[in-house]
């Protein structure tokens, strides 16, 4: 089912079927049902929704950052964050996590942190039955063929034999096995020379559920899909679409009908400039398609799109209708399906993900001497709290940013809330990222102005 929704997303889907569209025989003249062909024309709905709403979750200004009482934590914790490309990370975890599950690996190679991204398809997890959240171990297997292992500098008996890859993540490990071939089932053999002991306490991967509500594998360590709603929408969409293109073809080019037709040793030229000469009986015309036709094909396609896109909560909007400057809170009651699609996945992807990643970090500062940017980073506290901090939706226009300032100034003056959460709330409009060195900064302009 992974592989089935994966393909779906890749646009891979129809890659199984082996016929063009507009084969219509086979060479032996048998009919091919339009079932049997490969849609010539591709609207990619699921992956439409999938960027949409991962656009909302990581992209440049919807990217959250950590936050913690302890300052040394919290600005390393934001130089990690550009120094392992976090931001494209878990883009690319959001993305092929859509299908139901992702994982991804940490690991510390020279005293730096890296952080990879595995497709569930082919991983194992294995949970800890005295805490049901917590991995035991991952298990990676999957097929490979014999000369492949030979150029990753494998020695492999037979190269034309397919065998069996496997490693895993535990606690302490992570255990290599020497590939098998697949007659004599998984490998058991530990690959002692690729074998690694990594001694963090703790499985180096955090496994991604996608949605809430229920696996679409039947699995419970996968959550929903993203677009599961609309593949059959997109699939008539495809075909619907390829049909009309297919039509208009026959349209530009018709088939000239003649009955009786009296021309020189029977020859005859289509077209416009050439005149046919019948007999008095006789008839010519040319069958041709209208185009009200193709328009109920385009008018179907747009309602089918509609349907798939209200389904799985996708942007439906129209920026044509868009003829005036909006205010965010306009646009977000406008795409509120789609915001609602990228709230719960913020709850996957970054509450319990990227938390997850940072107190991963934190405890292996404990235990391995870390560099961040080429600067020794002191071992953190595992016990501080870490906390995400999201920008705003959309970004605000002016008149939002003079009505929240003045909303704030009222807010600050009448010592309902402090400076900094007030800085705070506009740190993401301004793009503060250091909070205390801007109120450092704050704090100075004003001396500087009673000092004159």
């Amino acid at each position: 089912m992974l592989d089935i929704l994966t393909r779906v997303l890749e646009g891979r889907i129809y890659d199984v079927l082996p016929y063009e569209f507009h084969e219509e025989r086979t060479p032996a003249g048998e009919y091919i049902p339009i079932r049997n062909r490969r849609p010539n024309v591709r609207y990619g709905l699921s992956r439409i929704v999938v960027e949409d709403s991962v656009s909302l979750l990581f992209s440049e200004g919807h990217f959250p950052w950590f936050d913690c009482a302890d300052r040394p934590t919290r600005e390393t914790l934001a130089d990690l964050v550009k120094e392992t490309r976090l931001n494209l990370v878990m883009t690319e975890a959001a993305v092929r996590g859509a299908v139901g599950s992702v994982a991804i690996l940490m690991r510390i190679l020279d005293r730096r942190v890296f952080f990879e991204c595995l497709p569930s398809i082919h991983l194992s997890p294995l949970w800890d039955p005295r805490c049901p959240d917590t991995l035991a171990s991952v298990t990676e297997s999957y097929k490979v063929a014999g000369e492949s292992l030979v150029r990753n500098g494998y020695e492999i008996d037979d190269p034309d034999q397919t065998y069996w890859f496997s490693r895993r993540w535990d606690a302490e490990t992570e255990t290599w096995f020497v590939p098998s071939p697949i007659v004599e089932g998984m490998p058991h053999q530990v690959d002692e020379q690729r074998t690694v002991r990594h001694g963090l306490g703790f499985v180096p991967i955090v496994w991604i559920r996608n949605l809430p509500g229920g696996s679409s594998t039947g699995d419970p360590s996968d959550g929903a899909c993203t677009f599961r709603a609309a593949i059959e929408s997109q699939i008539e969409i495809d075909y619907q679409l390829s049909q009309a293109g297919r039509g208009l073809k026959y349209s530009s080019d018709p088939t000239l009908l003649i009955k009786d037709a009296a021309g020189p040793d029977g020859e005859i030229l289509k077209g416009a400039g050439n005149a046919l000469v019948v007999s008095e009986k006789g008839d010519a015309r040319l069958l041709e398609i209208g185009g009200s036709a193709s328009a109920a094909v385009i008018d179907y396609v747009r309602t089918l799109r509609e349907f798939a896109l209200e389904s799985v909560h996708g942007n439906r909007a129209n920026p044509d209708r868009l003829n005036a400057a909006q205010s965010g809170r306009a646009i977000e009651m406008l795409n509120q399906g789609l915001l609602w699609l990228a709230d719960n996945l913020r709850v996957s992807y970054g509450e319990i993900a990227m938390l997850e990643l940072a107190r991963m970090v934190v405890r292996a500062s404990t235990i391995y001497p870390l560099r961040v940017f080429g600067r020794p980073v002191a071992p953190m506290d595992p016990q501080v709290r870490i906390s995400l901090n999201w920008p705003r939706w959309y970004p605000p226009t002016a008149d939002d940013r003079q009505k929240n300032a003045a909303t704030l100034a009222t807010l600050a003056s009448a010592g309902h809330i402090s400076r900094e959460t007030a800085v705070k709330a506009v740190a993401a409009d301004y793009d503060i990222e250091d909070l205390a060195a801007e109120l450092g900064r704050i704090a100075a302009d004003q001396q500087d102005r009673t000092d004159i």
